[in-house]
């Protein structure tokens, strides 16, 4: 008989529940989650679950790599039809959870989602420590800019470097301003210092990375380009067309059709925007500062007449990630002649 397990996954505890081939339910639990825990469970309820799955959560890779290497076969379920089929029980309980994944495993009709290894997850926690960093930086500069305005002083963009002599220049006559100003600066010091740390550490960690080099020959992809889509791609065989992965970042046009109905509208945002963010941003830099002219940037420029230039940066940053798809694949780098960008 073949058994399929369920589990509705919360921080403290999880709902377990195994079916047989049949759809019934033979065993059912709440335990710790732990995956020692789960896999005890299952071993000691005498029941050798076919599959063991779970939707797509904060603990889902951690669960994922220990029950796997524990021999269990694991299904990581996708977010939103896990959503739309549990949605129809009419009361919302963990164990309905727990019974609903488990029929959706036993029905087949689910979509699977890669769980990327801890090396990738560890690259991400860094770029995601810049981002909040960077975030908290613009907060306090925007602070400081929007407390000087009703006095009149309107700073000029310039150096990150500089702005701190600049504002206590312009506060020097106003005691109770330039209070309140040293006050965001010092607090915005050790941020920046905290930055230019991680930046350091993530450029060494780009340019050890062999597959980082060659993604780092496309122009305008830098290390933090680079190494920010290799953690989100993780592994580029899951992508059977390179084309693909335009969608997987939300740099695809939504579309709705019914009936006589059919057109699509803007781009759809799913997926990684931190990745999608700097592909744009990289795609920017090919248009804007590289002075080196390839296939790829002559026809962004092309595009850019045609649409607008941030229309073109959008469709651009599509394409740039294609490309770095294939580089991933294939083991190759950028050829700057025509056949290295028509991925």
């Amino acid at each position: 008989m073949t058994y399929f397990a369920g589990l509705d996954v919360s921080l403290e505890e999880t709902s377990v529940c195994v079916l047989d081939g049949n759809g019934a339910v033979v065993r059912e639990a709440k335990v710790s989650t732990d995956p020692d825990a789960i896999a005890s469970w299952l071993h000691e309820s005498g029941y050798s679950a076919s599959k063991l799955g779970f939707e797509a959560g904060a603990l889902s890779t951690w669960l994922f790599h220990e029950l796997t290497t524990r021999g269990w076969d694991v299904v990581c379920l996708e977010t939103r039809q896990v959503h739309q089929v549990l949605k129809a029980h009419r009361d919302k309980t963990d164990r309905g959870d727990a019974v609903g994944i488990a029929q959706l495993l036993r029905s087949g009709w689910y979509q699977s989602v890669h769980i990327k290894s801890y090396e990738a997850h560890a690259s991400r926690a860094l770029l995601k420590a810049r981002v909040e960093l960077v975030r908290v930086r613009q907060d306090l500069e925007n602070t400081i800019r929007g407390l000087l305005k009703p006095f009149g002083i309107r700073l000029p963009r310039g150096d990150r470097r500089t702005l701190a002599v600049r504002v206590r220049t312009s506060c020097a006559a106003r005691p109770a301003l330039a209070a309140a100003t040293e006050a965001l600066l010092q607090a915005r010091e050790p941020v920046m210092a905290e930055i230019d740390k991680l930046e350091t550490l993530l450029i060494s960690i780009a340019r050890r990375d062999e597959t980082c080099r060659r993604l780092m020959t496309v122009p305008g992809v830098g290390p933090i380009v680079a190494l920010a889509f290799l953690s989100s791609v993780d592994d580029g065989r899951r992508f059977p067309k390179a084309r693909e992965v335009g969608a997987y970042f939300g740099l695809t046009p939504r579309r709705h059709q019914s009936g006589e109905i059919d057109y699509q509208g803007r781009i759809s945002k799913r997926g990684d925007r931190m990745v999608r963010t700097l592909l744009y941003e990289a795609a920017t830099v090919l248009l804007t500062i590289v002075k080196r002219f390839s296939s790829l940037k002559s026809w962004g420029l092309r595009l850019a007449k045609r649409i607008g230039f941030k229309r073109a940066c959008i469709a651009l940053a599509r394409k740039l990630a294609v490309v770095l798809t294939c580089i991933i694949k294939d083991g190759t780098e950028f050829w700057w002649s025509d056949r290295g960008v028509t991925a």
